[in-house]
């Protein structure tokens, strides 16, 4: 974001991590005296920008771990417990959040720092001389600031409406890069609906810029894989079911044998289509750091976060494996279990839950039937298959699926449901704007309702 001070030093830092070669490495030029247009005049430049994007997204801060645990304690209704020690957190499970909350603080910047770098890829696009490369650079840095626009808005906004009419404020949306001091600006806060609109159209084009497959970067699959989920946000059932559709289709990609199978890997399982990288030597895994006990690599003996034995009782088959996946006398999910293991991020097995209940909703049967659908999934965790099928199922098939992975204040919304006695648009259910931003741009950011 243009106004904000981060912004300032984010550009400085990218401009002394570059490394340059020379031909004569007698006359190489000290970092601090590297300028901007030297930093993105060749590919391989530009490339690294783009490569230290995805390194910045997997923050800790953000899709390294916080964000979901965000979306799982604000929306907590006594399924889980905060044991440990810091207040932030706290705050987001007794949804008395302050504005200078450093973890709220945290997201947000971070996802402007993910933004402003995409920005600067693509303004300098013109540096790559195949349009192959050009493209997938273009696509990667769309679908990078496509994601951060996307959960600013969810987590800094009211949720959206399906039948229009979203114009609370979401976040100011910056499309050009800042590199230099004097073209900052005061960008005001756009609308809900502004914000999604910006979210589809980066994404949409990533899927159409993107080759099939990128190794661990994202490819054309992990755009629609993301739009997919963004459209079920929506209410958008008929795009949200096609897109999932496509990723099942089409991109190879499959669940894994087992459950246990799609968490705690060193690399990316068949079933995920986009996964968060760590390793011992670059990255940590927050959702580990919080979610597991001390000797897993945890902050505490019993977990910063447990989970309560009223959770259990949206498994209705003592067979069924996630049921089961759990340890510290049934109080910890096994989920994260490893330090160094990746975060999964787009699922095969989302994509199966968003198509199922698309279908279901619009009476369609688009590449597989609802009933047949959720008992595959059911079929994997060894749970008992159902013999008729309802909505309330398949929400329910979705929790015991993706539990503790960062859809639950997301779901509460978009099915309009309560957390406690907080109805889904409930003031306290959205961030409030950090204030050490609305210290630097006042007019441009006014505070949330309630802060």
């Amino acid at each position: 974001m243009k106004t904000l001070k981060y912004i300032l030093h984010l550009s400085y830092f990218l401009l002394a991590i570059f490394i340059i070669g020379c031909e004569d490495n007698l006359e190489l030029e000290p970092e601090q005296s590297l300028l901007p247009e030297v930093a993105t005049s060749n590919p391989a430049n530009v490339q690294n920008i783009l490569t230290g994007i995805y390194d910045e997204a997997g923050q800790t801060v953000s899709y390294g771990g916080r964000i979901n645990m965000a979306s799982e304690l604000l929306a907590n209704n006594g399924d889980l417990s905060w044991n440990g020690t810091f207040e932030q957190p706290a705050q987001l499970i007794e949804k008395q959040l302050v504005p200078d909350n450093t973890f709220v603080r945290d997201y947000w910047l971070n996802a402007y720092e993910v933004s402003n770098q995409a920005n600067i890829v693509l303004d300098n696009l013109s540096v790559f001389e195949e349009d192959a490369d050009r493209n997938r650079v273009e696509g990667e840095a769309k679908f990078l600031r496509g994601l951060a626009y996307f959960d600013l808005t969810r987590l800094f906004g009211q949720t959206y409406a399906a039948g229009g009419g979203n114009t609370q404020l979401g976040v100011p949306i910056v499309l050009k890069a800042v590199l230099d001091p004097s073209e900052v600006t005061f960008p005001q806060r756009e609308t809900v609906e502004e914000g999604y609109t910006q979210v589809i159209s980066d994404l949409g084009q990533a899927y159409n810029l993107l080759p099939d497959s990128n190794g661990e970067f994202a490819d054309k699959y992990a755009a629609q894989a993301l739009l997919a989920r963004v459209y079920l946000q929506q209410g958008n059932y008929a795009a949200a079911r096609d897109a999932a559709d496509d990723v099942l289709q089409n991109s190879g990609h499959s669940l894994v044998g087992t459950y246990a199978g799609a968490f705690n890997n060193d690399g990316n399982s068949t079933e995920d289509i986009f996964a968060w990288q760590v390793t011992s030597q670059d990255g940590v895994n927050d959702m580990n750091t919080f979610w597991a006990t001390r000797a897993f690599g945890g902050r505490s003996n019993s977990a910063d976060i447990s989970v309560n034995a009223s959770f259990m009782t949206i498994f209705d088959d003592p067979d069924d494996v996630r049921g089961q996946f759990f340890y510290n006398g049934g109080t910890v999910s096994t989920k994260w279990q490893s330090q160094f293991a990746n975060i999964p991020f787009l699922r095969v097995a989302e994509m199966h839950l968003i198509r199922a209940e698309a279908n279901f909703r619009l009476t369609t049967t688009i590449g597989m039937a609802p009933l047949a659908e959720i008992n595959a999934l059911r079929a994997r965790s060894n749970a008992d298959p159902l013999a008729a099928l309802t909505l309330q199922d398949i929400i329910d098939e979705r929790k015991r699926e993706l539990a503790f992975e960062g859809f639950a204040l997301h779901d509460i919304k978009r099915l309009q449901g309560v957390v406690g006695t907080l109805n889904y648009d409930d003031n306290f259910l959205v961030m409030p704007i950090p204030q050490r931003e609305r210290d630097a741009n006042p007019d441009g950011l006014p505070q949330n309702p309630g802060y």
